[in-house]
Formats: structure tokens, sequence, C-alpha cells
């Protein structure tokens, strides 16, 4: 469920008209509703409550200061994928030992300074990362605590782009090759190997694929119990679906009943990484109906936003629901199909393509819906276009939590030498 309702055929996100706030602030416009973000956080957080896990929001899908905040000041922790999400972790005052670090390819730079910061953990990926982990640790004089992220070797059934759990994907270690380090782990002196990881992928609207791949981790972790091999965290990382169009995901209650069994039964403590799950359906982009463009065999809608505000149409050719801000009653006789394209020079600079629609004229305003998981934080100045600014809504109030770009903002790290 979300705050993104119509109330008198006007879409309002909590207390508030979307139209009244799109005149305000311009288009293209993120609004998230705070009410639908906490929401989300404290359902996952009352289905898990048996097991109290330190739930980390995936900063990649929103990294807005505001969101993060926001989720911190509720109990929440954070995982990180870069320098720069550490960096804006450690900004919204998130305590250190509720920050958690993945990512493939961690530089020596970034590897630093989360050593430095005091993070719970790094989510390892590799036994060269590991090496390297434990050589910069020594270098600092410290003891760094790690996970292994595992690689299960379960698909998702979920875009390719986004499946991370299989044998052929990039992320994590094979149970074999985790194996021989935890059997080795004496070798590393200045690591303290204390838990496992696994993120098998994202937008995952069923439960199986997690039930077959925490079973399959479980497994392994009685394994290693029996050989003396006891660790303290078992991260099951995030990926949970949520409704853009037809799908019928879990709610958090049905994931929690399907793998909280096997989960207790291991005594670890339990991480989450939720990131879409809470802040997806919790933001909108909106955007302004430019032409009405006509041609032979498609009418088009070009309107102001574009591919570097929301990329997911293009990449993965992912669905989301465009709503008008203000709607009648309508039949079939008042709607059209179109598709909904931006005004960059792309053919894959679309919205949606041969969407039925209501009838739509210059100028009205449109609602993006299900938009605030990596839409602002995958957007770009790609053709030189300005980002868009970001509000936040809390009842009756809206908050500018991030300011639109100018054209200054552009250029400020440009210089023209003199050659």
């Amino acid at each position: 469920m979300h705050e993104f309702k119509y109330r008198r055929n006007q879409l309002y996100c909590e207390g508030l008209k979307v139209e009244e706030l799109a005149r305000r602030f311009l288009t293209p416009l993120y609004i998230y509703s705070k009410k639908t973000l906490l929401d989300h956080y404290l359902k996952l957080k009352k289905a898990f409550r048996a097991l109290d896990p330190l739930i980390c929001f995936s900063v990649k899908a929103n990294s807005n200061l505001a969101i993060l905040k926001t989720l911190v000041d509720q109990g929440a922790g954070l995982d990180i994928v870069s320098g720069g999400e550490l960096f804006r972790a450690l900004r919204v005052g998130c305590p250190r030992k509720k920050i958690v670090y993945a990512s493939v390819g961690k530089t020596n730079e970034e590897i630093r300074a989360a050593i430095n910061a005091g993070i719970l953990f790094f989510n390892v990926e590799s036994l060269p990362e590991l090496e390297n982990i434990n050589r910069i640790s020594g270098l600092l004089r410290k003891r760094t605590r790690v996970a292994l992220r595992v690689n299960p070797g379960i698909s998702a059934g979920t875009h390719k782009f986004i499946t991370t759990g299989e044998s052929t994907n990039k992320f994590g270690i094979d149970l074999s090759t985790a194996y021989d380090i935890l059997q080795n782990r004496r070798y590393f002196v200045n690591s303290d190997i204390c838990g496992l990881h696994m993120h098998i992928g994202s937008q995952i609207t069923q439960s199986s694929s997690f039930v077959k791949a925490i079973n399959k981790i479980v497994q392994f972790i009685y394994r290693l119990k029996r050989e003396g091999i006891d660790l303290e965290y078992l991260n099951i990382g995030g990926g949970l679906g949520i409704i853009y169009d037809k799908e019928t995901p879990q709610t958090a209650s049905d994931f929690s009943k399907s793998v909280s069994p096997a989960l207790r039964k291991t005594g670890q403590k339990i991480i989450l990484e939720p990131g879409r799950f809470i802040a997806g359906n919790a933001g909108i982009l909106v955007v302004k109906v430019l032409y009405i463009k006509n041609t032979p065999k498609k009418k088009f809608i070009i309107i102001d936003g574009a591919m570097n505000d929301l990329i997911r149409p293009a990449l993965y050719g992912a669905y989301h629901s465009i709503l008008p801000l203000k709607v009648t009653g309508y039949g079939a006789q008042d709607t059209e199909k179109y598709d909904v394209v931006g005004p960059i020079c792309e053919s894959g600079d679309f919205f949606a393509e041969g969407r039925i629609m209501p009838r739509v004229h210059e100028g009205d305003l449109l609602s993006v819906m299900s938009s605030g998981a990596y839409g602002f934080s995958m957007s770009s100045n790609y053709n030189s276009r300005l980002r868009a600014a970001e509000v936040m809504v809390n009842k009756n109030k809206a908050s500018l939590i991030r300011k639109r770009d100018t054209c200054q903002d552009l250029i400020r790290n440009e210089s023209i030498p003199r050659i």
C-alpha cells in the first residue's frame, strides 16, 4: 500500500495535491511519501520481530540524505556499496556498527576509509578482495570484521540484469571456495571472518527462490558447525519485489513465515538488506506533457521527463504505471494507445510503449508510479539535462530535499585548459 491516492478526482500524496506540488516545484519532479517509506520499513521490522534482525536499507535504491535519515532515525542500518555511500551513511549519523559494505570492486581508498570508520563488516566478494582487506588492515594495525558473500547458485527468476545469485554472475564466492577460506582463516590474521552473506537478485516476487537459497546456506552453516566453525552473522540480503503492474509479491509477513524457521535454527544474528521493498512505492516521478505527436502508425506523448531521470524502462524494459493527476469518468472512447517518450536523442528514451491510457492533452501532468527506488539514484545529466528536484511530503507539509540542477551544476567540475 502507499499514500498516493485519488480524492475528488485529484491525485494526492498524503494530505497534499500532487498537482499543486508540481506547480510549486516544477517538473520533472520526484515526490516521496514519508508515511509510505516508514510503513514499509516498520512492516518488515514487525514481521521479523521474533528474530530481531538488523535491517540495513540498501542505499543504492535511494541515496537521498532525507530518505536515509528518516530510516536511520527509526533504527535502520545501511547497506552500502561505495565510498560515496559510506560518506552519506556517516553524514546522516548512521551508527557505524549498523553499516555493512558490499561491492565486487572496493578500491584501496574505499577499504581504508571504511576500516577507519569502524563499520560493522565488509561483505567480501572474492578471495583477492579478502587478501587485500587483510593486507590493508595490517598496515592500519587493525583487525577487520568481514562476512563472506557466498553464491548459492540459485536462479531468482527475475530480469537477468538484476540476478546476482547464479554461478555465472560476478557476485560472491562459490561454496567450495568459501569452505576452503574458512578452513584456512587462521592465515588472515588481520581479518575476523564473522559471518556469511547472500543476495540472489532484485524484484523477486515469490519466496521459493529465497527458501532454496537460504536452505542451501543453512546446510552449509551446519557443516561448518560440525567442524568447529561457528559464525556470528547470517546476512540474507534483500530483493523483495513490489507491485509495478500485475505482480502479486509476497508480503513482509508471508516472507518471514517462509524463511524464519530455517533462520531461527542457525542461532545466528540475522541481517536483511531491503531497498526497493521500502522505497519503491514511496515515490513517484511527475512529468508534463509537452506535445502529442501523431504519425501514420503511432501516437506519441512527448513529456519533459526522460531516460536520464528514470532509466528503468530503457534499461530493463521495466513497467511503471502512468496516471493522470486529474481523472474523470471515462470509457473506451476516451482512451488512446500511446508511446510515452522523452526528449532525449535516443530511440530507447521511452517510459511506455503501446500503453492504453486516458486521452491526454498538451500541458497535462502525469505521474510515473513506483519510482521511489532506482529512480533518482540512477539518474544522470545525459544530453546535459538538469537532474530533477526531489520533495518529501509528511502529512500536509512538503520539503524540498534536493534542489533541481542548474546549468552551473553541469560544468562546476570542468575547466577549459589554456594549451
